[in-house]
């Protein structure tokens, strides 16, 4: 049972613009009581724009322990860290703030190890596979990054905004560990599809990739949580694939988020 909050409950909030879509307060809140420890987790809707001031303020509020990132703060919410955990460094992409003894924040990037470990729950391991991942943004880079480290046989990206995605690929390239490429909308020929955008949260959005070439042996993920079930996912269940929800991706990174923000690391 949850405990009504005190004067000495510790704060923590979720940040993003929009925000009604996230299901992290309920369920950090409850593992935190779980856990015995007094805190609780709010969204807080900030746009772009406010950001700098929000995270100037956030750093002198002195029963704020942490801040858990959503769209599209990610990458800007790195640069306010004044430490992070290598992934973090890497992918220069946070989800995760800590606050540090000083009030400044240390980050992590654990978007990518929820994915994959929903797609691992499904009994699906994409060692070997051929991937497609539609995104290149926060998430996309941190499922990236854990597909390659994953062992996939090859990564394909597929980004409109061809610098970032481009970045991406070279990064991933870099670590010499399997090829990365441009990839399209096209599915045709992968074992393991993944959507790291936002199509499909608002109602009219185009389909991440063309459904109609999806193979019935591919395992299709993605990032969305509301709705529930994406239009993406909808139409690949309805291909007969192995698919995963963003719910399935918050639930089984919730445990790596809590004990992150109560001083562990991911």
């Amino acid at each position: 049972m949850i405990a009504p909050p005190t004067g000495a409950t510790r704060l923590f909030v979720i940040v993003g613009d929009p925000i009604a879509q996230v299901r992290a307060p309920a369920g950090v809140t409850a593992a935190f009581a779980a856990r015995g420890h007094d805190g609780i987790l709010m969204p807080v809707q900030v746009a772009p724009t406010d950001l700098p001031d929000f995270l100037s303020v956030a750093t002198r509020l002195k029963n704020l322990d942490g801040i858990v990132v959503t769209i599209p703060h990610k990458f800007a919410c790195y640069q306010a860290c004044t430490s992070a955990t290598e992934r973090a460094h890497f992918l220069r992409t946070v989800n995760l703030m800590r606050r540090r003894a000083d009030g400044s924040g240390h980050g992590d990037m654990v978007d990518g190890l929820g994915f994959v470990g929903a797609a691992r729950a499904k009994g699906i391991d994409p060692k070997g596979m051929r991937a497609l991942l539609v995104g290149a943004g926060g998430a996309g880079s941190a499922i990236a990054l854990a597909l390659v480290e994953a062992g996939v046989s090859e990564l394909a990206i597929h980004d409109n905004a061809a610098e970032r995605r481009d970045a991406l690929i070279g990064q991933l390239n870099g670590l010499g560990n399997v090829p990365v490429r441009i990839g399209t909308s096209d599915p045709a020929g992968f074992d393991f599809v993944a959507n790291a955008t936002p199509a499909g949260m608002k109602e009219g959005d185009p389909l991440p990739v063309d459904v109609a070439k999806l193979a019935q042996s591919a395992y299709c993920g993605c990032v969305i949580t509301k709705p529930e079930i994406s239009p993406f996912i909808a139409a690949a269940r309805k291909a007969g694939c192995v698919t995963g929800t963003g719910t399935d991706m918050y639930e089984h990174h919730e445990g790596i988020m809590v004990n992150f923000l109560l001083g562990g690391e991911g």
